[in-house]
């Protein structure tokens, strides 16, 4: 009756307020890095920039925790993409148990890739895709070793899900369908629609997704994240209840749009006009006349697109976690079943049309309207994301469709090539750029004819550069650089007239060394002098005890000549994740050059204001 129909309502989005309040107070709380999707961020630390915190055990804890909340208050985000930030965040931790890893940046990050590996395999029971994600999408580097050793993880990661049987169906998947009915060539055109279409859903997204993410962040609106949380979980109970295809979780909405209508089907999508005479076996059912539920259904679906549509655009980069691989998906899903249904009953109705008669005779199945959803499921992520190849060896492990990569490649090629053509950056490049982290994409390339030394710091008219001598300097001299500066390293070089380059000191290094000698060497005061050769200088007789600092110096920094072209330079810092590099001629120093420095210069030749570079 009408009251208990009410009833349930207000407990719906009763249920949902409190399930999105406990996890954006949780995440303000005690972990603010436990927002977002996490994707750029892991894009961002894989190409060698740090942010502290943001793979520790508090974010790891909270992330876990709100990510079940968010997705059971039926918010329009999914949990997948969060699920390699916490991957990642457990690759961390285990990282820092062994010393071969926690003291070496590169090592680390291999570790960190194959957990984004691991991390897709689990979200999607996806491992060779997971493998393949990682590769495409979020590392930076990734030599040969670290592809087995993703391959491995994501393997023992399977294997666990598998053991775990978390959907009670012995698969490792939800979404796991069997159609009956081959592809065929006529039905290219659509599918190739479907890419068009996931394409332009992709350039709508980020663009109006990014405008407003960037009006959060310059008006007030950012000061109440807890108040945007409420209101938008407000708004998606109040319109997604009545809808039943946007009351139910995504996840299971996908599921019911991929399925494949057998004699059993109880769904409104299954609510086909049956032959009385029928007597085919239960896997062959022809293609049948829609009946009312069918039409009910479609334009129930129709609302359901527009609405998903419109509020994963607010809903993704709120202060909660939230992917967007699974709204991504629905919103294809469901554009795919609709144009699925439309040419089922164009081939029904119309079987003599000279496209249909080659293949649809009276009588036969023809047309899989499952299969043009999990096409358009396909197409839309691609056009947000920009993913190609994961992308359909995900499809294809999610489903289990492994006859229907062709459709698969069509759409997902499509709808990249569509969003291209309107800009270059996926979602995630989009973050980082509005976001402000210095992160150089591996996919722009660098043709201009430049040279370090137009590039490199400091200018003619800027102070010197900030350097550390090798026996001249006292612990007082360094602190007080140390102090008035926050820059990540000094050089060393044998003499400020000289010039001579001799290495490399890292400031979160310089800092602990300091304080550990005035703790426990007898006779470290302001006055000692710091070197940092093997031998101590010659001092005075009363001059207190020097202290020596060579186990902390780098002395194979690396290096480029002022004459080394910017080409160069720019393939430096990509392929090996490099913060700064120094520049010099004939083992004098001349200057510096940082990835800011590089970003602002690329800035420069693409005719932009390298002042409007904002790092974050």
């Amino acid at each position: 009756g009408a009251s208990a129909y009410i009833l349930n309502y207000l407990m719906y989005i009763l249920w949902a307020l409190l399930f999105a309040f406990l996890a954006v107070s949780l995440v303000r709380v005690f972990a603010p890095y436990a927002c977002g999707s996490g994707i750029p961020e892991i894009k961002t630390i894989l190409s060698g920039f740090i942010i502290r915190g943001y793979l520790g055990k508090w974010t790891l804890l909270i992330k876990t925790v709100t990510l079940v909340l968010v997705v059971s208050s039926g918010l329009s985000l999914g949990k997948e993409g969060p699920l390699v930030h916490v991957a990642c965040c457990c690759g961390n931790f285990f990282s820092s148990l062994f010393s071969k890893y926690s003291k070496n940046e590169g090592k680390r990050r291999e570790v960190l890739s194959a957990a984004a590996a691991a991390g897709v395999s689990v979200a999607f029971g996806a491992p060779i895709g997971g493998v393949l994600f990682s590769l495409e999408e979020v590392s930076y580097y990734f030599p040969l070793k670290t592809l087995w050793r993703s391959f491995f993880a994501a393997l023992v990661a399977a294997f666990t899900l598998r053991s775990i049987n978390p959907f009670g169906n012995s698969r490792l998947v939800l979404f796991y369908v069997e159609y009956h009915t081959p592809w065929y060539m006529a039905e290219l055109f659509p599918f190739i629609l479907l890419g068009v279409f996931g394409g332009l859903w992709g350039t709508l997204f980020i663009r109006c997704n990014i405008a407003w993410c960037r009006r959060r962040k310059t008006t007030k609106l950012g000061k109440y994240p807890v108040l945007e949380v409420i209101a938008v979980t407000a708004i998606t109970a109040i319109v997604a209840y009545p809808n039943p295809y946007t009351r139910r979780s995504t996840s299971e909405l996908i599921s019911e749009l991929f399925n494949d209508c057998g004699a059993l089907e109880s769904s409104q999508l299954c609510d086909y006009i049956n032959d009385p005479n029928m007597t085919r076996p239960v896997d062959d059912i022809p293609d049948r006349p829609a009946g009312v539920g069918v039409y009910t259904a479609m334009w129930q679906l129709a609302l359901a697109l527009i609405f998903k549509i419109v509020i994963t655009i607010f809903t993704f980069g709120m202060k909660i976690p939230s992917g967007l691989f699974i709204p991504s998906m629905a919103v294809g899903a469901m554009a795919g079943r609709m144009v699925g249904i439309g040419v089922e009953q164009l081939a029904y109705h119309h079987h003599d049309w000279i496209i249909f008669r080659n293949w649809c005779r009276p009588g036969a199945d023809c047309v899989t309207p499952g299969l043009y959803a999990m096409v358009g499921a396909a197409a839309c992520l691609g056009g947000v994301t920009r993913m190609t190849v994961s992308l359909v060896v995900i499809m294809f492990e999610l489903t289990g469709g492994l006859e229907y990569i062709v459709p698969l490649m069509a759409a997902a090629v499509t709808s990249k090539w569509v969003a291209d053509a309107f800009g270059k950056e996926g979602i995630y490049e989009a973050h980082i750029h509005l976001n402000g982290y210095p992160f150089l994409d591996v996919k722009d390339e660098f043709t201009h004819r430049t040279l370090a030394t137009d590039v490199m710091r400091p200018r003619r008219g800027e102070p010197p550069l900030s350097v550390l001598t090798q026996g001249s300097m006292t612990v007082e001299d360094v602190e007080t650089l140390i102090k008035e500066t926050d820059y990540n390293g000094f050089p060393v070089v044998v003499s400020r007239d000289s010039e001579r380059l001799i290495g490399f000191a890292q400031r979160r290094e310089l800092i602990p060394a300091i304080k550990n000698a005035r703790q426990r060497q007898e006779g470290i005061v302001s006055d000692s002098v710091m070197y940092f050769t093997e031998e101590p200088p010659e001092l005075p007789a009363n001059s207190p005890q020097p202290l020596k600092l060579r186990r902390v110096l780098n002395l194979s920094p690396f290096t480029v000549t002022d004459h080394t072209p910017m080409e160069t330079v720019v393939d430096i810092f990509r392929k090996l994740g490099l913060r700064q590099c120094l520049v010099t001629r004939s083992g004098r120093l001349l200057g510096i050059i940082t990835k800011k420095d590089v970003l602002r210069h690329m800035a420069q030749m693409a005719n932009q204001d390298p002042e409007s570079i904002m790092f974050n």
